[in-house]
């Protein structure tokens, strides 16, 4: 190496897409849709599991939470927000930035 050549930095590991907590909403960004649980809605009725198992799950407070944006289709998990007796799940079109459910 020469004088006027710095050393490379160390290359870190890919990052994985954030799951980001604010007070009692969890959210992450992936897809056409963002999916947001608000927790404090939440009653367990975990209907959006049943539909959409591969984007929520109850964790152990049996509260619904996110747990990948792409594990199944937009429309699944429009239904499964749809399917929530609370209105605790809200879609939002990652494009426009509108909230797709619930109607507002």
């Amino acid at each position: 190496m020469t004088s006027s050549q710095a050393p490379k930095p160390p290359q870190s590991a890919p990052q994985q897409p954030p799951q980001t907590l604010t007070g009692a909403v969890t959210e992450k960004k992936i897809g056409k849709y963002t999916v947001t649980v608000e927790r404090s809605k939440c009653i367990s009725a975990a209907s959006c599991v049943a539909i959409a198992p591969k984007v929520f799950e109850l964790d152990e407070e049996n509260l619904a939470r996110v747990i990948s944006q792409d594990g199944n289709d937009d429309e699944m998990k429009l239904l499964a927000a749809q399917s929530c007796p609370t209105a605790a799940i809200i879609v939002t079109d990652n494009e426009t930035g509108e909230q797709v459910w619930p109607p507002v």
